[in-house]
């Protein structure tokens, strides 16, 4: 089985546990070689209430790397307090919980977002 098959197989298994709802969104995290994006989703609406990525002009220049995701966290997080979202369930996608994943989580954590 190859990487993506294997991450796939993890985020499905971890996706029929997590589901967002509208007072506990579902943040989630998707990375890849050279970017990584974290979105606030609420399932049962189907609708994405916060996004921020590392493609955006403030950060994209910068290599990625625990800091850029650190700065991607903490801006999810201003976007998703911005409609009205203080607590949600974290979907690391299939990923190892381990550097820029993690990273990203623990922003979202200082950021005082609880999950």
């Amino acid at each position: 089985m190859d990487r993506r098959k294997a991450r796939d197989r993890r985020h499905r298994r971890v996706r029929k546990k997590v589901r967002g709802t509208a007072e506990r969104p579902r943040l989630v995290v998707f990375k890849s070689n050279r970017y990584i994006y974290a979105q606030v989703v609420d399932d049962d609406s189907g609708r994405t209430l916060a996004a921020a990525s590392s493609l955006e002009k403030a950060l994209r220049a910068k290599s990625l790397s625990r800091e850029t995701a650190t700065e991607v966290g903490k801006l999810v997080v201003q976007r998703a307090k911005g409609a009205g979202v203080e607590q949600v369930v974290f979907d690391r996608g299939g990923y190892p919980y381990h550097g820029r994943v993690q990273a990203l989580a623990e922003a979202v954590r200082e950021a005082g977002v609880r999950f």
